[in-house]
């Protein structure tokens, strides 16, 4: 089990193949993805690293954060996360992790918060079909209708699809092709659109229902001391 990575969503756009078909890609970027932590059996009961992305102000950082990158010599990070490994793929506290991760085709699990869309009716929210246009219906066009039962058993049931707020939920999209990566720039291209808005932080881990790919890079696609990828 390799560690993910922590990427922030640009935007999307279109790529060609050379067969001239255009592919919609979601364009991911990463920016000094480093090591901050480690989390080890012996210490925690579970192997794991804790990355960091971004450079934050100092002034946004609590005091504790500021004594883990201290104690780390990283730059204070804007976004942390934790990514489970397997033991003898640990990394080293300040190693930086490049977009060359990931190889083409290779298929990755993403999470991300999707974009809040406030309170929805149930047409929105849970594709009804609506009621009736006119014969006798003047006020109950979008209506969700009935929502439960008589006196037994006279409640609604939990789960029970009504009118509510829509969005802002942490979703992993599975299986998601890789289309290219550019190392030098530290940009992730993915099929199709991943959950989240522009500019959030989307955490992208090799995908945990399909076999990874022989040419992966163990433990990890680290950039080197004078800059090269390795």
């Amino acid at each position: 089990m390799r560690s993910g990575v922590i990427a922030q969503k640009i935007g999307m756009t279109r790529v060609y193949t050379d067969e001239g078909e255009h592919v919609p890609v979601t364009v991911l970027r990463m920016e000094n993805c480093q090591v901050v932590a480690q989390r080890t059996v012996e210490k925690n009961g579970y192997a794991a690293v804790q990355l960091g992305v971004g450079t934050a102000k100092v002034k946004n950082v609590t005091k504790p954060e500021r004594g883990q990158f201290a104690a780390a010599t990283v730059e204070p990070k804007v976004k942390v996360a934790e990514f489970r490994v397997s033991p003898e793929n640990m990394l080293d506290v300040g190693s930086e992790i490049t977009a060359s991760h990931f190889v083409s085709g290779q298929r990755v699990d993403v999470t991300g918060t999707t974009v809040g869309k406030g309170f929805q009716g149930v047409m929105k929210r849970h594709n009804f079909g609506g009621g009736r246009a006119t014969h006798g219906n003047s006020v109950s066009h979008r209506s969700h209708g009935s929502t439960g039962q008589r006196q037994d058993p006279g409640k609604v049931f939990k789960g029970k699809k009504m009118a509510g707020h829509m969005g802002q939920t942490r979703v992993t999209t599975q299986n998601v092709e890789v289309v290219s990566t550019d190392a030098d720039r530290g940009l992730i291209l993915l099929r199709g659109a991943v959950p989240g808005s522009k500019g959030a932080w989307i955490l992208v881990r090799d995908a945990v229902k399909t076999a990874a790919p022989a040419n992966l890079p163990m433990p990890a696609a680290l950039r080197a001391k004078s800059e090269g990828a390795i």
